[in-house]
C-alpha cells in the first residue's frame, strides 16, 4: 500500500514517517477514526514503510521484493488480527489465520469499508464477530517468533474494540513490553471501548474527517465521476470515503434505512391514542428484530443521523444539512418536530436500544420499548 494512494490525511502520514525516518518507533500505536477516513490503509502503508525500510515518505525506495509482498498483503512480518466468527466452513475456534484468503480479498476490494461490510463478506451478517482469547493465543505465538526478513514485524489489530474482556488481559504484557523489534498498532473506531489499561500504553492517533477537497479528488481520479459529481457526493458523505464511494454507486443501506425510518416516525406519530398505530408499530419492531443484530445496530446509528440532520434543518443550519431523502419523504415538513426539546431524549433512547442490543438484549422487546417512547418524544412541545 503507497501512501500516495491513501486520500487525505497528510499531516499524519509526515508525522509517521517523519518519525520513523528519525528512529523514533513507538512500540504500541492506537490509530482512532472510522474505516472511512483511512484508517487500515494508513497502518498498512505504515507497517510497509518499517518493515521494509523505506525511507523520504514514500513506499518505493527499499526493498523492491519486501514492497512487493506487501502490494499482495502476503508479507510473512505482517500479521493482522480482525474480528471473525464461525462459518460454514470454520465451525470452532475461529482466528484470523483461518481467513486469511477472505481478509486479502476484502482489503483488495475496498480497504476503506467497514466493520458491517467485512461480515457481509463472510456471509455472517446476523453474527457478531470478536477478538478472543484463542486469537490472544496466535498472536502470542506468532510474534514470539524471529522477523523473517532481519528486521521489524508489524501486528495490526483492526477493530480492536472487539477484543473481549479475555484477550484484553491476555494481551495486556504483550502491549506494553513487546519482543524486540515488533510494533503493535491498533485500528479502532472508538478510543472509549478499548480498556483503560490498553488505552495509557499507546501512543494514540486520532485520524480526522477527510476534507471534501480529497474526496471530489478521489472520486474523481479514482472513480471517473464528474467535478460536479463529485462536490456533491463529497459535501453529502461527512469526510468519510467510505460513504462516498456507497453513495456514488448507491449500493448502501441507505435506501432501505430510510424506508425503515419513515414507516416507524410516521407510525409513531399516529401512535398517540391510536390502539391499532400501536400494533402496527409492534409489526414494526418485529420486522426489524428479525434482522442480524449488526443490521439493528446500523440502523440505529442511522436513525440518530436522521434526527438531527432535521434538527439542524429546523434551527436554519441548512449549510450543515447534507442528508438528502432518495424516498419523497420531506425532511423540510419533518425538521419542526425535532428540536431542543426532544433531541437529546431521542438519541439518548437510540443509543440504550444500540447498547442492549449489542449485549444480547431481545430485539422485539427493546424496538418496541424504544418505539413507544418516540410516540411521546415526537409529540413533546418546542
Amino acid at each position: 500500500m503507497l501512501f500516495k494512494e491513501i486520500v487525505g490525511q497528510e499531516f499524519i502520514i509526515n508525522h509517521l514517517t517523519t518519525s520513523a525516518d528519525a528512529g523514533r518507533i513507538a512500540h504500541a500505536q492506537l490509530f482512532v477514526g472510522p474505516p472511512g477516513r483511512g484508517v487500515l490503509p494508513t497502518a498498512i502503508a505504515y507497517a510497509q514503510y518499517l518493515v521494509c525500510q523505506n525511507q523520504n515518505g514514500e513506499n518505493e525506495n527499499g526493498n523492491a521484493s519486501c514492497n512487493l509482498k506487501f502490494e499482495h498483503m502476503a508479507h510473512p512480518d505482517l500479521h493482522f488480527a480482525f474480528p471473525v466468527t464461525t462459518t460454514e466452513e470454520v465451525k470452532k475456534h475461529p482466528v484470523s489465520a483461518k481467513f486469511g484468503k477472505e481478509w486479502r480479498s476484502f482489503l483488495t476490494k475496498n480497504p476503506y469499508a467497514n466493520l458491517f461490510e467485512w461480515y457481509g463478506h463472510l456471509g455472517v451478517e446476523n453474527k457478531q464477530g470478536q477478538i478472543g482469547v484463542d486469537e490472544a493465543q496466535e498472536i502470542l505465538k506468532s510474534l514470539s517468533l524471529k522477523a523473517y526478513e532481519g528486521g521489524l514485524k508489524v501486528l495490526i489489530v483492526w477493530m480492536a474494540e472487539k477484543m473481549n474482556t479475555a484477550a484484553s488481559n491476555k494481551l495486556l504484557k504483550l502491549i506494553e513490553e513487546p519482543p524486540d523489534k515488533t510494533v503493535i498498532i491498533l485500528v479502532a473506531e472508538t478510543e472509549e471501548n478499548i480498556i483503560q489499561t490498553i488505552r495509557s500504553r499507546c501512543q494514540v492517533l486520532q485520524f480526522p474527517p477527510l476534507g471534501e477537497a480529497y474526496i471530489e479528488n478521489a472520486l474523481v481520479k479514482n472513480e471517473g465521476v464528474s467535478l460536479a459529481e463529485a462536490k456533491k457526493i463529497a459535501h453529502q458523505c461527512q469526510g468519510d470515503y467510505n460513504t462516498a464511494l456507497h453513495i456514488l454507486h448507491r449500493d448502501g443501506d441507505e435506501e432501505e434505512f430510510e424506508n425503515w425510518f419513515v414507516t416507524w416516525v410516521r407510525t409513531a406519530f399516529r401512535a398517540k391514542g391510536n390502539k391499532k398505530a400501536i400494533l402496527e408499530l409492534m409489526a414494526w419492531a418485529d420486522s426489524i428484530a428479525s434482522k442480524g443484530r449488526e443490521t439493528q445496530k446500523k440502523f440505529l446509528s442511522y436513525c440518530i443521523d436522521f434526527f438531527r440532520q432535521a434538527m439542524l434543518l429546523n434551527y436554519k443550519a441548512d449549510t450543515l444539512v447534507y442528508l438528502k431523502p432518495v424516498t419523497k419523504f420531506e425532511l423540510a415538513k419533518f425538521a419542526p418536530f425535532i428540536h431542543g426539546k426532544n433531541i437529546l431524549d431521542i438519541t439518548k433512547e437510540l443509543e440504550d436500544a444500540a447498547y442492549h442490543i449489542e449485549r444480547n438484549g431481545n430485539a422485539k422487546i427493546i424496538l418496541t420499548d424504544l418505539s413507544i417512547k418516540l410516540t411521546r418524544l415526537l409529540h413533546k412541545k418546542q
